[in-house]
């Protein structure tokens, strides 16, 4: 029986285009499974109560904060987008890939897992240990894709203080949850619907 030898293992970093659609998607929903896990662990280790942090309230403002924050980031990115250079806010095409050819529903279960995965890590246990500026520049680091550009690095880290500020303004994790999930939807169906500019003759 041959032998197992971990040094013959290689790493090699792969770029976007040499995954397949059905890998992509694999590597997607085991990073969001990851981070999951590993919020829900510190959480514990922080005593916090799961139940209390995914209780929904009945006030409305959790509404109003969350849907707020989204209009104005989406306002944002679409003058960024509007006025700025491709090449300057390129994520090396990843969130093409993911959106471009995704069935709606599918966009809105993809919006939905990320919002609760990462709202439960940056909000629900980094933010309570560091505080909302140190998780904005975790938050900004983790999305190690915008790092090249100066403006989706700048747009990412203003992303996540704006999810911490009104996940202290209204107490509940459901705010910024919904914020993440509305602004990753809505930009997933502009990418999805997109019209391709003609091509110069």
């Amino acid at each position: 029986m041959k032998k197992f030898d971990i040094r013959k293992i290689r790493v090699r970093k792969v770029t976007v285009d040499e995954l397949d659609d059905r890998m992509l998607l694999i590597n997607l929903y085991m990073t969001q499974a990851l981070t999951f896990i590993i919020g829900l662990i510190w959480i514990l280790f922080q005593r916090q109560s799961i139940i209390t942090l995914f209780h929904f309230p009945k006030e409305l403002a959790v509404v109003w904060f969350g849907l707020g924050l989204a209009a104005v980031v989406l306002l944002v990115d679409l003058s960024i987008s509007r006025f700025v250079p491709d090449e300057a806010t390129d994520d090396g095409g990843v969130n093409d890939r993911i959106f471009r050819e995704r069935p709606i529903w599918h966009i809105i279960v993809l919006s939905f897992v990320v919002s609760v995965c990462e709202e439960l890590l940056f909000r629900g246990a980094l933010q309570h240990a560091f505080g909302p500026y140190w998780t904005s520049i975790i938050f900004a680091a983790i999305h190690v894709r915008y790092l090249k550009h100066w403006i989706p690095t700048g747009l990412v880290f203003s992303i996540s203080y704006g999810l911490g500020w009104i996940y202290i303004q209204t107490g509940s994790l459901w705010a910024p949850i919904l914020a993440h999930f509305a602004i990753d939807m809505i930009m997933g169906f502009i990418i999805r619907f997109r019209r391709e500019p003609k091509g110069q003759l």
